[in-house]
Order: C-alpha cells, then sequence, then structure tokens
C-alpha cells in the first residue's frame, strides 16, 4: 500500500480486509494521515460476494491484487477449512468480481510452496508441475489453477507471482522471522524445527513489492513470474545470523519436533521476471539486518501482539 501510493501519485488504493487474528490496524497508522483521501480500509471478506461488488462498485476498482490469504502452515495443519475459504473460494469471488466489471488487471499473489519440496540441483520454473503437500500450499495452487482457468476460459486479465518467503517491517510473529527476532530480544528460546538445514530464500519485503509492481505494469496476461533472490539460507543459518546480530548467544536455539510433511527445500529460477527488468535489491544479509533493526525499533508495534494486548 505505501509502496504503490507513494510510488503513483494519480494512484489511489482501497484495501480490502478481513481483519482476523494478524489483520492489524497498526500496520496503516501512518498511510491515512500521508495519503488522504487516496488511500481507503474496508473491513470485509473476500469470500463476500456482496461486499466485494460493493466495494469495487462504490471506489470504481479497475484493478485487483489479491494478498488476502490464510497463509501459516502451521495452521493450514489444525484447520484446513479457513484455508479452502480464503484462499480458493476468496479467490474465486474476486475473480468473478474481475469478469462481470471488466477489470483492467487481477494480479494474483502467491507462493513458491505450490512447486513442493524441490531436490538438490534443481531451480523451479513457472512451467514445472505443482506438487503442494501441505494444506496451505493446495489452497493457493488452487487459487492459482483458478486464475489460469479464468483467463483461459473469460479472457481475464490475471498474472501470477509465486513468491519466496518474506522478511521485514509489520510482519505478524507468528512467522519464523520475527517470532526468533522477538524471542531473541527477550532471551527467549528459538524453537526451530528439526535439524534446522530446510532451505528458504528469503526476500526481503520490499523486493517482494516492487516485483509484483513489475509484473502487474509489464507482465503478459496469462503467465506465472517466480518472485525470490535466487539465493537459498537454511534456518539454522537464519537463526545464527539473527541472534549475531542482537548479540545473543546461540545457546538460545531450541530444536523442536518437525512439522509434519515439512518441505526441505525451496529453490526459485527467476530469470523470467528479470527479463521484465526487476532485480532483487537486497542481499540475504542485507534483509536481515533491516529487519533486525525495524523490530529493535518497534517494539510498540509487537510488544502488545506478543503479550494479548492487542
Amino acid at each position: 500500500v505505501r509502496f504503490v501510493l507513494a510510488g503513483y501519485p494519480d494512484y489511489c488504493v482501497t484495501v480490502l480486509d478481513k481483519l482476523t487474528y494478524a489483520g492489524n490496524l497498526d500496520n496503516l497508522k501512518d498511510v491515512e494521515a500521508r495519503f488522504g483521501e487516496r488511500y481507503a480500509f474496508l473491513h470485509a471478506d473476500i469470500a463476500d460476494a456482496a461486499a466485494v461488488e460493493a466495494a469495487v462498485q462504490a471506489h470504481q476498482i479497475d484493478t485487483i491484487v489479491n494478498f488476502a490469504a490464510e497463509s501459516h502452515v502451521d495452521r493450514s495443519l489444525l484447520e484446513p477449512d479457513a484455508f479452502i475459504k480464503t484462499d480458493v473460494y476468496g479467490t474465486y469471488v474476486l475473480l468473478e468480481a474481475a469478469r462481470r466489471h471488466g477489470i483492467e488487471r487481477y494480479h494474483q499473489v502467491s507462493t513458491d510452496e505450490v512447486y513442493g519440496e524441490i531436490p538438490a540441483g534443481h531451480s523451479s520454473v513457472e512451467t514445472d508441475p505443482l506438487q503442494a503437500r501441505s494444506p496451505y500450499s493446495a489452497s493457493k495452487a488452487g487459487g492459482d489453477l483458478l486464475c489460469l482457468a479464468y483467463h483461459n476460459s473469460f479472457g481475464t486479465p490475471v498474472t501470477i507471482t509465486r513468491g519466496s518467503n518474506n522478511i521485514g517491517p509489520y510482519q505478524y510473529p507468528e512467522k519464523v522471522v520475527p517470532l526468533f527476532i522477538t524471542n531473541a530480544i527477550d532471551d527467549e528460546s528459538l524453537p526451530l524445527y528439526g535439524d534446522g538445514r530446510q532451505m528458504r530464500d528469503y526476500q526481503y519485503v520490499l523486493d517482494h513489492c516492487e516485483g509484483i509492481d513489475v509484473v502487474l505494469h509489464r507482465g503478459e496476461p496469462g503467465q506465472v513470474y517466480n518472485l525470490g533472490t535466487g539465493t537459498e539460507t537454511e534456518n539454522i543459518v537464519l537463526a545464527h545470523a539473527i541472534l549475531d546480530l542482537l548479540g545473543k548467544p546461540h545457546s538460545l536455539i531450541r530444536h523442536v519436533t518437525d512439522r509434519p510433511g515439512h518441505d526441505r527445500r525451496y529453490s526459485l529460477n527467476v530469470d523470467k521476471v528479470r527479463a521484465l527488468g526487476w532485480e532483487s535489491r537486497h542481499s540475504f544479509q542485507e534483509g536481515i539486518e533491516k529487519t533486525v533493526r525495524w523490530y529493535v525499533a518497534n517494539e510498540w508495534w509487537w510488544r502488545k501482539i506478543k503479550s494479548g494486548e492487542y
């Protein structure tokens, strides 16, 4: 929201958000004051067709970018139904609105997890088969396939980006990076799944925003684009980096039982989006340093979430 409003002075942004447990109006606390009438917030569910229809009409929406998702893999193992409702049915509702109103562009924000576990020596390309292994990744794969079906069946101008793991400000503290940072600040243990050798591509959130922006404006309808740094980091290396930046001992790491079906490795080939002129600007080290600094400086934001006050 900040990226688009700051970068495009003639754009208006309407946020439609259900405000589930991870939704937090503090995330956009400064936006209304900075951008005034160019920003609107609607408390609604993307799976509510009437609410989506009213929003599209009232705010004269010409572009939909679907960031909305249930996204925490661990929760998907406990409550798969919420993931199907939002990630599949909610996507259908948005696509129907796009079809009815002749939306200029519909963009789906997806995940590298739809490719499943990737063997060493290979990086996923956009035409690889989808081999989702959790209810979360299966629900996201379902949304992707619906988007492509609407493009093929109705000509809906959809694009899809499959992003790697985000790091950066305002990330809900159940996710690994803010959880580890905030635990370390308080000298609490960092629960690391299994041996911690799972490979992930951690990209700074602003890079992800820039990549989505490039695909939204220059991507070809009906196409999928991978978005990531193109480099991989083991989770234990991530944990060590966070502790080192905070001057905390590695002994805070606590190995816990691995979760069921935990993919060992994700790896994205990002040549296709690079051809549009996008390149990830932050290395892993730069991204994690900026992220740690933000959580150190913004206890006002996360402290009340972790205490239960929020």
